[in-house]
């Protein structure tokens, strides 16, 4: 009886490996990973005691650049250094237009005060992008100056780059931002094209996605619910349906849990009509909720021919480094 147990379990296994083995499953790509630049080339800050509303531009590092994120000059420089997409985050403003800019509110990085997304453009435009940004507890701000008239609008920014393709971040949790966004792309098919996905708040995000079907989008609970259901389900080889037609987050550093992971993982999520971004490992030296794959070290675990996207805070670092390795 026990040989027979045994000889069940051994089938079952292997049956389990055959099913969930990539050994016959082609590499997607030859050529270095696909990155998505995380705000540009930027001023990455320290995690200490980082809350929410914590203003980041106080705790920067002692600067190696004169970078700004979310300015022109810092997505130039990120394409140039090998980013596929550029990462942007917008709020619409009173007069209908979209900032190009990452705070909730002005006064962290600006010499303004006040709400982004109630504040005009064509005062957003004038203020100074670089002003708030400090290594030494505001002894100096190397920066201050240096970002006059550097908040675009989406659309200056789409113009400025016509062969670019961007990841729009919704910084509300307006329906209208989404809806608002879909027009405005609808109305101009360039710049639809130039629009990789957006992501965000879930009530935006869906609300842009329900006008143009297709768009590639994430949003943190689509994200857990994609994982947690695979994990379930993937050893069956089923791509649950809460995993279709949306871009798959995964953590560089759980992903060898996932169930074919690498190649058939990949291929059975490009199948479902979906792409996978790699993370790097919460609670590491990334921005945000989101961690960035920025060393060299990191890079090394983006397993070869992965033809998916690295999300990266560092694209100064990462991009060259990829065009490098042998």
């Amino acid at each position: 009886m026990l040989r027979k147990i045994l000889i069940v379990l051994l089938v079952l296994v292997a049956g389990l490996w055959l099913r969930n083995t990539s050994l016959f499953t082609p590499p997607a790509s030859d050529g270095p990973p696909r990155f998505i630049s995380h705000r540009g080339v930027h001023q990455t800050y320290h995690r200490e005691d980082l809350e929410r509303d914590t203003c980041t531009a106080i705790r920067i590092y002692p600067p190696t650049h004169d970078f700004i994120e979310n300015t022109l000059p810092s997505m130039a420089a990120a394409f140039e250094a090998g980013a596929e997409i550029v990462e942007i985050d917008v709020h619409l403003t009173p007069d209908g237009e979209f900032a190009v800019f990452h705070d909730w509110t002005l006064d962290c990085r600006t010499q303004a005060a006040g709400q982004t997304n109630q504040t005009p453009m064509r005062l957003i435009r004038t203020l100074d992008a670089g002003y708030g940004y400090t290594a030494d507890g505001g002894d100096t701000f190397p920066l201050r100056g240096k970002g006059v008239g550097m908040i675009k609008s989406l659309p200056e920014v789409l113009d400025a780059f016509p062969e670019g393709r961007f990841l729009i971040n919704f910084k509300s949790r307006r329906p209208v931002e989404g809806r608002v966004l879909a027009e405005m792309l609808e109305e101009n098919p360039r710049w639809r094209a130039q629009v990789w996905g957006v992501y965000g708040a879930p009530v935006p995000s869906e609300a842009a996605v329900a006008r143009l079907p297709g768009m590639p989008y994430f949003t943190r609970g689509s994200a857990k619910d994609c994982l947690v259901g695979y994990a379930l389900t993937g050893w069956t080889g089923l791509v649950p349906e809460v995993c279709h037609n949306q871009i798959v987050p995964v953590p560089v550093d759980y992903a060898p849990f996932l169930w074919g992971w690498p190649r058939a993982f990949e291929a059975r999520m490009t199948a479902a009509g979906s792409t996978i971004v790699l993370f790097g490992t919460p609670g590491g030296t990334g921005n945000d909720g989101a961690p960035g794959i920025d060393t060299p070290a990191e890079l090394a675990k983006v397993p070869e021919g992965f033809g998916g996207h690295v999300w990266t805070d560092r694209i100064e670092v990462t991009g060259p480094a990829a065009r490098q390795a042998p």
